[in-house]
């Protein structure tokens, strides 16, 4: 199995598109609404995984439209599936959503916000670091 926190800037250049890279290596941030946003709100039931790496980070049954121009989740998958870092960027203190199998960036975790969620969390992801992977019945 690959240690993809072992790879290099090289390797992760060669993996990913530029806009992949930007967001997954160098913690950028989809423009707001976007195309994949767009796309995102169309999906019906499924898996999204780590566009870095392939491993199950949401299931479709947590994601929530909270109107903010990015991919929102209630839940991951599993919390094994993803890490928290302290991100204390742009003047703020945020919480930094990470992919635990190769650190790439997903965007933050929100707590407190009043949406009507199990967690009252909002997990802000950027699309571009999300795989949409339908289930298997949904073409039924």
């Amino acid at each position: 199995m690959t240690d993809f926190t072992q790879l290099s800037d090289d390797e992760w250049r060669r993996r990913l598109s530029a806009e992949q890279y930007h967001v997954l290596r160098q913690a950028g941030t989809d423009r707001p609404f976007g195309a994949n946003y767009e796309a995102f709100k169309k999906q019906g039931s499924g898996t999204y995984v780590c566009t870095g790496c392939g491993s199950t980070l949401f299931k479709s049954t947590t994601k929530f439209d909270a109107r903010c121009g990015w991919p929102a989740f209630y839940d991951p998958a599993s919390h094994d599936a993803i890490k928290t870092i302290r991100d204390e960027s742009l003047g703020m203190v945020r919480v930094e959503v990470v992919c635990a199998r190769c650190e790439g960036h997903l965007g933050h975790v929100f707590e407190g916000e009043g949406f009507d969620t199990p967690t009252d969390q909002r997990y802000c992801i950027n699309a571009t670091s999300l795989r949409f992977i339908p289930d298997e019945d949904e073409d039924a």
